[in-house]
């Protein structure tokens, strides 16, 4: 009897160990397999422009860094050229802050419109005046006000500095600013989509629903 008992730990210990060994490979074999994917991104050759970045462009660049995290928390701003603290935002705070450098002010200048046209705005907030804290941070009141200013553009040639929005899942609006700079024949996209502002391989990765180019300065 002694023997048995004595026996079962030895039969557990070498199975505990079986068990071990063949998740330490299993996990191995994984982490290989992340890291050749991450490899082959990483490989993949970025086009630098040749010639200086259009100034949208690099204003909305120059975030990057400086913008590290993204907070949608409603917040009461002072108008016009009001804004949140340059370390966090939303994606539409991109587009907004590039476009302060160039002396146009989405919070004014929407603001000014929905007051003029409320009704033609979206309603799927329940507001029932205008907000100048809230909506030129919402995307599909900026797909109105640029699309009432005739900033549509209809083809597919994207150009660095035009603005494009897209449909994530779950039916979140996104917004961002084209690159200048490329990876093949794909303009890298300015943005934040959860970690402050970047720069990403992302203009086919979701469903583009506007593309809007501003007229010459």
């Amino acid at each position: 009897m002694k023997h048995k008992i004595a026996f079962k730990p030895i039969v557990l210990s070498i199975a505990l160990s079986i068990l071990l060994i063949t998740t330490a490979v299993f996990f191995a074999r994984h982490h290989n397999s992340i890291l050749s994917i991450n490899t082959d991104f990483l490989q993949q050759k970025i086009t630098e422009p040749e010639g200086p970045s259009p100034q949208i462009v690099q204003s909305a660049r120059n975030q990057i860094g400086k913008t590290l995290r993204y907070d949608p928390a409603y917040t009461k701003l002072t108008y016009p050229m009001g804004d949140v603290p340059i370390s966090k935002g939303v994606c539409t705070d991109v587009i907004i802050r590039a476009l302060r450098d160039q002396n146009i002010d989405l919070q004014e200048l929407v603001h000014q419109d929905m007051s003029s046209n409320f009704s033609v705005y979206p309603k799927r907030w329940g507001l029932k005046q205008p907000d100048t804290n809230i909506d030129h941070r919402r995307v599909p009141n900026l797909i109105t006000y640029f699309t009432r200013q005739g900033w549509v553009v209809q083809d597919t040639n994207y150009q660095a500095g035009d603005i494009v929005t897209w449909e994530l899942k779950g039916n979140r609006p996104h917004i961002g600013i084209v690159s200048d700079r490329k990876i093949g024949d794909r303009p890298l996209i300015i943005h934040n989509i959860g970690s402050g502002t970047r720069e990403d391989d992302v203009l086919y990765r979701y469903t583009i629903t506007g593309h809007f180019r501003l007229p010459v300065q």
